[in-house]
């Protein structure tokens, strides 16, 4: 497995995450998928196994406020749930440049009028 400059794990395959059966391909959209960081409570976000030792989840009592868990260092910019929703997933396909081949013109129709 990949790792980047911080140590973190990579998981993605070709900008795809193939453990996950219904994740999305960020392959030609021109996002890459980032790499699992650790935020300020030490525990890693993005690596798919949403637990960790440091987790105020895995701490849980009735003294602690939920709050501790909002905020952008919770979320993962690419290997979040979030990607998987139909909405996100048209921002992605939006991005695709079309795969029109063999002999298609990407903004005029070539064919208007041939047929």
């Amino acid at each position: 497995m990949k790792k980047n400059q911080n140590n973190s794990k990579r998981l993605d395959i070709d900008n795809t995450l193939p453990h996950q059966i219904s994740a999305p391909s960020f392959k030609g959209t021109g996002m890459n998928i980032q790499p699992t960081f650790r935020n300020k409570h030490g525990v890693v976000i993005g690596d798919s196994h949403y637990s960790s030792q440091n987790s105020p989840l895995e701490n849980w009592s009735e003294d602690t406020d939920p709050a501790i868990m909002s905020g952008d260092e919770w979320v993962h910019p690419t290997n979040d749930i979030g990607w998987n929703t139909t909405e996100n997933q048209e921002i992605l396909e939006e991005k695709r440049a079309p795969q029109a081949y063999p002999f298609m013109h990407p903004t005029i129709d070539v064919s208007k009028g041939k047929d």
